[in-house]
């Protein structure tokens, strides 16, 4: 960390074991980020009805590169837990900005279109000619809608390029928003 962790205390007395636990928290947020500059931490007691007991609520500033992480955690009876909660909290959220920034996250796969150009209907199989002139395989069993005997050479289709068992190969192919005539 590039600046020691800074820890506030409202309303609750200042409390060396506490701090100790922020601190040993706050350190081994290291090992998911080696590029953290900041953390603050701010202990703090929610003003409650005196029957509800003491309410603890931690709130975690982090500054990374490109990004502030805040996380905020409340309503925990023990302050213990409540760091606990909050600091859990804060590590999924350097572990999902750092996937964002290594370009690890899952991108939504691109649906394709193309048309029927041949049916094989006692077989069960088809092909699927795609904008740029080359086939894809399909079967029955990855038409979702209509069904596969519903289909006809011509129709608009929408569909996934996945790796099958021979290659290249349309899946959860349905059909496109207009028909041919």
């Amino acid at each position: 960390m590039k600046l020691p962790v800074q820890i506030t205390f409202r309303d609750i007395a200042k409390s060396e074991a506490v701090e100790t636990a922020i601190r040993g928290k706050a350190e081994r947020l290291e090992r998911f980020s080696e590029h953290i500059m900041a953390c603050k931490v701010m202990v703090g007691m929610i003003q409650k009805h005196k029957h509800q007991g003491k309410l603890f609520n931690i709130r975690i500033d982090l500054t990374v590169p490109g990004a502030e992480i805040v996380v905020n955690r409340d309503k925990a009876e023990d302050i213990y837990v409540a760091i606990r909660d909050a600091f859990d909290a804060v590590k999924r959220r350097i572990e999902d900005h750092a996937q964002r920034i290594r370009g690890d996250v899952k991108l939504h796969e691109v649906e394709v279109h193309g048309r029927v150009v041949r049916l094989f209907s006692e077989e069960g199989y088809g092909f699927i000619a795609k904008p740029d002139g080359s086939e894809l395989y399909f079967h029955l069993y990855n038409c979702v809608h209509p069904d596969f005997d519903q289909l006809k050479v011509g129709d608009e289709v929408i569909f996934l390029e996945e790796v099958g068992g021979e290659g290249m190969q349309a899946n959860r192919v349905s059909r496109g928003k207009h028909k041919s005539p």
